[in-house]
């Protein structure tokens, strides 16, 4: 009795005009938590009773009597005319609600998964599908979303489907234990990728540090601007002794001495 008072404290889901079939299970299961379902559902009389009742015949009654006036007291369904009226007027007739499940299944059909999308996000919105035939009353079985899931992931899972499908029975397979496994192989996936964009950085790192380098040696030793004039043909950027013009130069076409072969005049 304690816990069902403190359960009547909290206040019954409001009804906005919109998601009737969501409300409607929210309400029922907030009745059936306060005993008072039987009561709107039925909208029963309670009997009076006979003669010389027994303890048990008492207290039956009465608590047929305390449900009754405990569903009456509920402002949103307080009898069953009421509940029926909701029922009618916005979860609408049995074609209407075949409408609806037949427009809810076709856009399930045409769902795929994208590549920027995640796996969570994918199967969200194939559950978010399944979830809105159900409360149309409609029966959606997880198996369907298993099937959808297997057929429509993009190419990059098929190594796991695979796998998948050579170790485990897939029509007996959970959509829970697909998911698992599909997740597990996105986040290793992930991991690789990251694993490669911080190796790489290290390497560029090193590249530009060995690019940097040979540029500086340039510009402070490599550079023509670093050697004096040459003492023997009194030009800039070479050392002396590769000078084409030093005294024991020689060369290897006239055999002359004081210059090398790319300066001489001798014709062939």
């Amino acid at each position: 009795m304690e816990g069902e008072s403190s359960f009547s404290a909290v206040a019954p889901p409001v009804f906005d005009g919109e998601n009737y079939q969501m409300w409607a299970i929210r309400m029922e299961t907030y009745l059936e938590a306060l005993d008072l379902w039987e009561a709107v559902e039925e909208d029963y009389e309670v009997p009076p009773l006979l003669a010389n009742p027994t303890l048990a015949q008492i207290k039956a009654q009465k608590e047929k009597k305390n449900q009754k006036i405990k569903g009456k007291s509920l402002p949103i369904c307080s009898s069953k005319e009421i509940w029926d009226y909701l029922k009618g007027e916005f979860a609408g007739d049995e074609r209407i609600r075949g409408m609806k499940v037949l427009n809810l299944i076709r856009d399930f059909e045409l769902q795929k998964m994208k590549e920027s999308e995640s796996v969570k996000e994918y199967s969200d919105r194939l559950l978010s599908i399944a979830n809105k035939v159900r409360l149309l009353g409609s029966v959606f079985i997880d198996s369907r979303i298993v099937e959808k899931l297997l057929v429509t992931v993009p190419e990059k899972f098929e190594a796991t489907i695979t796998t998948l499908e050579n170790t485990k029975d897939l029509s007996k397979i959970s959509l829970t234990e697909l998911l698992n496994v599909l997740q597990a192989q996105e986040q290793r996936r992930s991991m690789r990728q990251e694993w490669v964009i911080e190796g790489a950085l290290p390497v560029k790192h090193q590249d530009n540090s060995k690019y940097k380098k040979k540029k500086n040696f340039k510009k402070e030793g490599g550079s023509k601007k670093s050697y004096q004039p040459c003492r023997h043909c009194e030009k800039k950027g070479h050392p002396p002794y590769k000078c084409w013009r030093r005294p024991d130069a020689k060369c290897s076409k006239c055999n002359q001495l004081g210059y090398e072969v790319v300066t001489c005049k001798v014709k062939s």
